[in-house]
């Protein structure tokens, strides 16, 4: 679980990597992540501009440089849409060894991606770089953690955790790691700095974009593990994460109410896979936390349906309705 691994400061092949950057209306931001990616050895970058309405379009039309390619679909296809074009864009234009992604507010520190190439990157299929505020603390959203569900001694902490409020430290990565000089393997990262080799990605599949927003991250690199992957943690390789616009919310609700449905219906997906066998007993307390949260909502029948919805769709492993059209249900 926690094996360790010295980092392999050797002078290893070139390695072929491309980075897919997910956009949307946050121009200054992608301006600094693109120069930050173009100032280092990569051999392509794909930006799948998910309609932005703020110039980020024509100033991407005005860059030029060989390496770039821009993706304009014509409506937004969220986080995980976005992701799920962009891998197959960087497969199929650059025909990479490696694929690192982030979003438009996120960027690698200088050096980074050189940082990884020198690592020893055999046997590894992906791999997490630590993620930092601009102010230099680390980003919590994108810690990587371990998934308790597959290692006894985590779910027993968690799970006495979770009776002190403090549940997330019994499978999150601690501090100490961040400052370790070894790699560590780990079962679940954000796509904030995160690399998978491209045969990985042929091999178990794109992300899901009909995820569209919230989790994708999480299922996709659980899938890799569950599928026989390794995933490890890379202290060397920093990231910036300017994230501050994603201030914490005291609201008891969901506003608009379709962040609901995305919320509870990729939790289920993410929770079948991370707790297997034991998922039987892990979906009735996800249900009764849905029902509880009922009282904070004034439309509460609308409420109870995206429910019923969310359950229903994580069940069949369907993707429910249109993006467009869950808005409109459920505003």
């Amino acid at each position: 679980m926690l094996e360790k691994n010295s980092f392999g400061n050797v002078d290893p092949s070139p390695v072929c990597l491309v980075a897919v950057i997910v956009s949307f209306n946050r121009l200054s931001h992608l301006k600094r992540g693109i120069t930050a990616v173009l100032s280092e050895p990569v051999v392509g970058v794909v930006v799948v501009d998910n309609g932005s309405t703020d110039g980020s379009r024509e100033w991407l039309r005005g860059l030029d440089d060989s390496r770039l390619r821009v993706l304009t679909p014509e409506q937004n296809l969220g986080g995980a849409g976005g992701f799920q074009v962009g891998f197959e864009a960087a497969l199929e234009s650059f025909n990479p060894d490696w694929l690192v992604c982030f979003d438009d507010d996120a960027q690698p520190s200088p050096g980074a991606l050189t940082n990884f190439m020198k690592n020893d990157l055999s046997g590894i299929d992906g791999a997490a770089a630590a993620v930092y505020y601009p102010d230099g603390s680390i980003c919590e959203m994108n810690r990587p953690s371990w998934n308790p569900f597959w290692h006894a001694k985590l779910l027993v902490k968690t799970v006495f955790g979770a009776m002190t409020g403090q549940s997330r430290e019994g499978f999150h990565l601690g501090n100490e790691y961040y400052q370790s000089e070894s790699s560590v393997d780990i079962d679940s990262s954000s796509f904030v700095g995160c690399f998978i080799t491209a045969e990985t990605v042929r091999r178990i599949g794109l992300p899901r974009g009909e995820l569209f927003i919230y989790g994708d991250d999480i299922i996709y690199t659980l899938s890799l593990r569950q599928k026989g992957g390794r995933h490890v943690f890379l202290p060397n390789v920093r990231f910036i994460h300017d994230c501050s616009t994603f201030s914490g919310s005291t609201s008891s609700c969901y506003s608009p109410m379709w962040k609901a449905y995305y919320t509870y219906r990729n939790g289920l997906v993410m929770y079948r896979i991370a707790s297997g066998a034991w998922f039987p007993l892990v979906l009735p307390v996800k249900l009764l936390g849905w029902v509880l949260a009922v009282r904070h909502y004034n439309e509460k029948r609308r409420y109870l349906h995206l429910c019923w919805s969310a359950l229903r769709d994580a069940l069949r492993k369907h993707p429910g309705c249109s993006h467009d059209e869950l808005v409109r249900r459920y505003p």
